[in-house]
């Protein structure tokens, strides 16, 4: 996109933003013309001051926009910028890469090296080290690309596969956690294709997971609602005892139909869904990481918070959070009570109540900075607070303000 003119660049921007000429031109105080004919090229942006504008309003940087190659954060820094994003977007564009009808069977890591890449990349993920993932994804999806075509005809032909359908799982969270819901989905998406080949109904039922998560962020909340239930249904233990990892993608499955329906409203069916995920946490009898869902009592703790919050009861919200089992919480990965956090920051806003809203993103960002200051939600979260705070906000909010970027 380097040798495009500028308004181009700009269009290609916006387009990504899902903003129309009309709303882009109104943050700029611009007209629709103006952002017509600068599109077009018949208009030039000669001045840097207007050029930063509309990289601000666009949330990209300004060298992206001007066509340079962008100064990469420091490693201290651990968001996923828009460099990183497409880099990612590249390597799944490599279509030729995934079959062997196209290229000679490309060179690959062995599978006991991509196994340990795998299982790190996964950590890394729930521990919300996102940049560093970020800047890890693209080789690990070419690398695992290359080891599912090249054992294609192989008797480690389903380890292979095991593996990418993984890699585009992680892929699919990390991208949903920074906005890029399309590429979630299709990350998503391809992980079942994938995971069919795996021979692995459990990690097709996680990929279905993942695609149900992808369309409720794009705000496609029923087809979620549908995908989570029924392949839930088509999971569910019978009635001998069921292995953990079963109990954990069916549990998980439920608990994402839950978020779907308190999407819509329906709580009932929120209840239902969230009577039978703690159901199935009981029959596993603790907290686990089966399959990396982290799922367990606790975390169908955690999702009776979220529902209510997304039903708009943050009383109930904070009810419940007062009630969660600190033991089982203190033990969970970083990414899933960081995430808690945040949710319950939404519930204190229902409530009113700012100062603790406050509270939980200082403890949010403590916990795993990437989940508070690389998610857009705590973007809009912060800006709701700051809003809603009277006087001068608490220097640690507004510390926190300035390093994400959050106007006070």
């Amino acid at each position: 996109m380097d040798e495009l003119p500028i308004g181009r660049r700009v269009a290609y921007w916006r387009g990504r933003r899902k903003m129309s000429q009309q709303v882009f031109a109104d943050r700029l105080g611009k007209s629709k013309s103006w952002v017509d004919k600068v599109e077009r090229g018949v208009r030039r942006l000669d001045k840097f001051s207007v050029v930063y504008e509309i990289a601000d309003v666009l949330q990209v940087d300004v060298q992206l926009l001007l066509g340079k190659d962008v100064e990469r954060r420091p490693e201290t820094q651990n968001c996923i910028d828009q460099v990183e994003v497409e880099e990612i977007r590249a390597a799944l564009e490599r279509y030729d890469q995934m079959s062997a009808f196209f290229q000679a069977v490309p060179h690959s890591p062995p599978l006991t090296e991509m196994r340990k890449a795998v299982s790190h990349a996964w950590l890394t993920y729930q521990h919300a080290k996102y940049g560093v993932l970020a800047r890890t994804l693209p080789k690990l999806l070419r690398d695992a690309q290359a080891a599912d075509s090249a054992h294609a005809s192989t008797p480690e032909a389903k380890d292979a596969a095991h593996l990418l359908g993984q890699v585009y799982q992680i892929a699919s969270s990390a991208l949903r956690k920074v906005g890029e819901h399309e590429l979630s989905w299709l990350a998503a998406d391809r992980s079942i294709a994938v995971s069919q080949r795996a021979g692995d109904q459990l990690l097709a039922g996680l990929a279905s997971y993942r695609v149900g998560s992808a369309l409720l962020a794009l705000g496609r909340v029923r087809p979620a609602l549908e995908v989570n239930v029924n392949i839930a249904n088509r999971l569910a233990p019978s009635r001998e005892p069921a292995q953990g990892d079963r109990l954990s993608v069916y549990g998980m499955l439920l608990l994402n139909g839950a978020m779907a329906a308190a999407r819509i409203g329906d709580s009932a069916t929120v209840r239902d869904l969230l009577c039978g995920a703690e159901q199935a946490s009981f029959e596993l009898g603790g907290d686990y990481n089966h399959y990396w869902t982290s799922f367990g009592p606790t975390n169908v703790q955690l999702h009776r918070c979220a529902t209510a919050v997304e039903l708009g009861d943050g009383r109930t919200a904070v009810e419940a959070h007062e009630k969660i089992d600190q033991v089982g919480f203190h033990a969970l990965l970083p990414e899933r009570r960081a995430h808690h956090f945040l949710d319950i920051a939404r519930g204190y806003t229902q409530i009113g109540n700012i100062e603790k809203a406050s509270e939980m993103l200082l403890e949010g960002d403590r916990l795993a900075p990437s989940e508070i200051r690389c998610r857009p939600l705590a973007h809009e979260v912060l800006s709701d607070v700051l809003r809603r705070t009277r006087g001068t906000p608490p220097a640690p909010i507004a510390e926190l303000a300035e390093q994400m970027g959050v106007g006070v």
